[in-house]
């Protein structure tokens, strides 16, 4: 499994929990952040799986 994906996913479960949090305590920037970090681990979550597509057809 690539690196990306892993990092990917950790930061979409800190979005999600920053998001959750902003959400709860009224604090809109927070909570924008955490969208914006659950959209940057989405992103390298599928870049992560796109190198894994390609090492698994060349090998």
């Amino acid at each position: 499994m690539d690196n990306d994906r892993v990092e990917g996913s950790m930061k979409n479960v800190k979005g999600k929990m920053k998001e959750g949090l902003g959400k709860a305590t009224g604090d809109s920037k927070m909570e924008s952040e955490g969208k914006m970090d659950k959209a940057e681990g989405k992103i390298q979550n599928t870049i992560g799986g796109i190198k894994d597509s390609f090492r698994q057809n060349n090998d």
